[in-house]
């Protein structure tokens, strides 16, 4: 038997693509076994089916800080990611059952290209954000020469981008936040992509969503590249009709059709206290039905709303998506947050927070009109302006929102086709496992 050995980022919204890329690829080759190489904590949290016969997972210990508080020194985190897991992962390398044929790693580390190449084993990068992302980093050398990097988005942020190939027009102010004035202190540590030596490239996205990024990093890159789809658990979004409801299922059911606002911010980088408690009141005071995920704040943020809000530790996102009374997504504007909205046929609220999510937002809004970004609409975060916006963006006789819901239906569409047997996903899939040789 072969095997694949699987090397995600350490935090949730790279993990989680990366096992449903699995879950795809372990479809095409009953063969072949996947390994998923993650901390004894992040094991934990997984709690991974034992029935899935060719998906195992191997444990390094936790050399990382604790993901439960990780997001308050990123750059520590990040350093760990990059320094302290390479050594483990080798040991584990040494001493698996069965040949080792590829590697596929998360992109945002250099240290598993350099094993593999060491090795002498076929290495693949997976990217688990978008082909406009990636396109950024791999020219940031333009950002350098054109001189936007790095600079202060208070006083350069309306200043326009247009020589990035691939990508439509965009300001300072859009660019990933690891560029923006302070993040010199991230240089050194997220690799640079031109001195990672990788076989092949997965992107985490959809032709049809972003053919020029793709088509501009096809002809610039030198290794082939592939788009792996949305790897969201759309295969898992209906509920079982055995099982008992959760709550926010029953919640949602009692609702009109496109009547409630659903409101995450992701689990990693998040909103300040009082951010969130302006958030809170500005969504009780507009009187549209909301259901908020809020991961340790729900006991504080309940008192506050009312009767036309549910706030919940967690959801099953996907499902809540696709459920009918669902009428748009207030969002931090991850990625997999935002290809599981554009999955549903949802209009977004953006609001992005770091990272790439101010990219993410500027597509959104700008490139595919399926939404409108907050802090644009309504500068400061005030609950009387955040009620407006809110009552505005669900009004379903207003015309903006039908034009919204719409464009919205169409990427719907455009994704499920994707995924579908003669969509450009399964060609794309067809075409690595067959470059691979993984039969």
């Amino acid at each position: 038997m072969n095997q694949v050995m699987v090397v995600p980022f350490p935090g949730r919204g790279h993990i989680n693509p990366m096992l449903n890329l699995c879950n795809i690829l372990s479809s095409h080759s009953c063969t072949t076994l996947f390994t998923v190489v993650v901390t004894e904590e992040w094991l934990g949290f997984l709690n991974p089916d034992p029935e899935q016969d060719n998906i195992r997972f191997a444990t390094i210990p936790n050399v990382l800080p604790s993901e439960l508080n990780r997001g308050s020194d990123v750059v520590g985190f990040l350093t760990a990611a990059n320094t302290k897991m390479e050594g483990p992962f080798v040991e584990v390398l040494d001493q698996t059952e069965f040949p080792v044929t590829l590697i596929i790693a998360d992109g945002t580390m250099g240290w598993p290209f350099d094993v593999a190449n060491r090795r002498d084993i076929p290495v693949a990068m997976y990217w688990p954000m978008s082909a406009s992302m990636l396109s950024v980093v791999h020219h940031v050398d333009l950002l350098e020469s054109n001189h936007h990097l790095f600079v202060d988005v208070s006083e350069r942020g309306n200043e326009i981008i247009d020589y990035i190939p691939g990508l439509s027009s965009l300001t300072v102010a859009d660019i990933p936040t690891v560029y923006h004035s302070g993040g010199e202190r991230l240089k050194g540590i997220i690799p640079n992509l031109s001195n990672i030596k990788a076989n092949y490239i997965l992107i985490s996205t959809i032709y049809e969503l972003e053919h020029e990024a793709l088509d501009a990093l096809r002809a610039t890159l030198q290794m082939p590249v592939y788009t792996s789809g949305p790897n969201i658990p759309y295969s898992q979004s209906e509920p079982n009709p055995s099982s008992d409801q959760p709550i926010y299922l029953n919640w949602l059911n009692s609702k009109p059709p496109r009547s409630v606002l659903y409101v995450s911010f992701g689990s990693f980088l998040s909103v300040t206290g009082a951010e969130m408690a302006e958030i809170a009141y500005g969504l009780t005071q507009s009187g549209v039905n909301f259901l908020w995920v809020a991961r340790g704040e729900t006991s504080h943020l309940k008192e506050i709303c009312g009767e036309n809000g549910m706030v919940v530790e967690w959801c099953y996102q996907l499902r809540v998506l696709l459920h009918s009374s669902i009428g748009g997504f207030w969002t931090h504007c991850g990625w997999n947050s935002v290809k599981e909205s554009l999955f549903s046929g949802l209009p977004m609220l953006a609001f992005p927070i770091s990272l790439d999510q101010t990219l993410n937002s500027k597509m959104i809004v700008k490139d595919w009109k399926i939404g409108w970004n907050v802090r644009e609409k309504m500068g400061a975060l005030k609950r009387d302006e955040i009620a407006k916006t809110v009552r505005d963006f669900m009004d379903s006789k207003s015309v903006v929102r039908i034009e919204m819901m719409e464009w919205a239906k169409g990427f719907s569409r455009i994704c499920q086709e994707s995924v579908g047997e003669a969509g450009s996903v399964n060609k794309d899939f067809d075409a690595f496992v067959k470059d691979i040789a993984m039969k």
